[in-house]
């Protein structure tokens, strides 16, 4: 195994709107979606991001998905925990809080606004954008 590495590849997400929410992802964040077909009866669009694909599909048939609970403030992030995904960061190279703001512009919510990460190490900034089917997605500027 000395000569193995792993390379992130994608996320996978299941949306009640997968057209739409592959939009929200190109608009908002600015990936180019590169893909769109069917899969084992539910379609599937890969929206595609510097080193990284977000893959959203529809509910297969029999399928009956849950919606997950949405952190409502940094004190809920701080004592959060639940199964499955957490959420997932996109790098800000910029002024996280000007991106943040241009990102309201179009609309964007966010469960927890720009600031300093408590307690942190690394000296990051970061942020908790809202995104489709209660998705959180991190913005973080280390």
């Amino acid at each position: 195994m000395a000569d193995t590495t792993i390379v992130f590849e994608h996320i996978h997400i299941i949306s009640e709107d997968p057209q739409s929410a592959a939009a929200w992802y190109a608009d908002m964040l600015g990936g180019e979606i590169t893909d769109s077909y069917e899969l084992r009866g539910a379609p599937q669009i890969a929206v595609a991001f510097e080193g990284a694909t977000i893959l959203i599909r529809g509910r297969r048939p029999g399928e009956e998905p849950v919606r997950k609970n949405s952190i409502q403030s940094f004190k809920d992030f701080a004592s959060h925990d639940e199964w499955g995904t957490d959420h997932f960061a996109f790098r800000v190279n910029g002024d996280l809080t000007e991106f943040c703001n241009n990102l309201k512009k179009k609309g964007a919510t966010f469960s927890i606004e720009p600031h300093d990460s408590i307690g942190s190490t690394w000296g990051a900034s970061l942020a908790y954008l809202n995104g489709p089917d209660g998705v959180s997605i991190e913005l973080l500027q280390a």
